[in-house]
């Protein structure tokens, strides 16, 4: 996908609506520290639109990012967090949950694990728990650039027997240092695009703009 226009549409906390948005939409969902942000970043080809921070924990809301007025790119709050309350914990699960249940363009979540250690336990409850909600979550593999070349196989495999994922499961092995896995991550968001577009009989562009000008008028 050429990135031509993107921005942070809507900011949804504990009490927010979920929006009824035009567009087609795909989730992001992994631990505090994992790299979310800076996948985003990467994905949209920005350096600072998703907000990354030393501080682990920090997004506590759903952000949906448009791009194009194509896609909706929705960062999911991090989970896993040791230094959060478990009632703060309990909300941000009830908010994850209210989404995957709540959205109706919601096509696909994509998982992000830690490539360099095997998956924890708050990994492996979420991978379950995406899969319980009828998605078969496709996995990024973040930090791939903290390895060795040769030790990527080895650790793509580790990823996929900590979680148990299902046969035909997708693992991308990703950096945000050299931005190896966005086109893969692009083609696969690419290809729903097209097979909406099958089923609409119109562009997902059209779709998003037959909606505002129904909005403006």
């Amino acid at each position: 996908m050429v990135i031509k226009s993107v921005s942070l549409e809507t900011v949804c906390g504990y009490t927010s609506r979920l929006p009824e948005n035009p567009c087609m939409e795909v989730a992001f969902a992994g631990k505090s520290n994992v790299g979310k942000s800076s996948l985003i970043n990467g994905l949209m080809n920005r350096k600072s639109l998703a907000r990354t921070s030393s501080q682990p924990g920090k997004t506590q809301t759903i952000n949906y990012y448009n791009v194009n007025d194509q896609v909706y790119l929705v960062d999911l709050p991090g989970y896993g967090y040791a230094k959060v309350s478990q009632a703060e914990k309990e909300k941000w699960g009830k908010l994850i949950e209210r989404y995957l249940h709540g959205s109706k363009q919601l096509r696909a979540v994509f998982l992000l694990v830690d490539i360099r250690h095997e998956p924890s336990e708050n990994d492996r409850q979420m991978y379950e728990w995406i899969c319980y909600n009828g998605f078969e979550p496709i996995i990024i593999a973040t930090k791939l650039d903290k390895l060795k070349r040769s030790q990527a196989a080895k650790h793509v495999k580790m990823v996929k027997d900590g979680l148990k994922v299902r046969p035909g499961t997708v693992v991308i092995p990703f950096s945000a240092e050299t931005k190896q896995g966005r086109e893969e991550i692009w083609a696969l968001i690419d290809g729903m695009l097209e097979e909406q577009e099958e089923d609409a009989g119109e562009c997902p562009a059209q779709v998003c703009a037959h909606a505002a000008q129904t909005v403006k008028t």
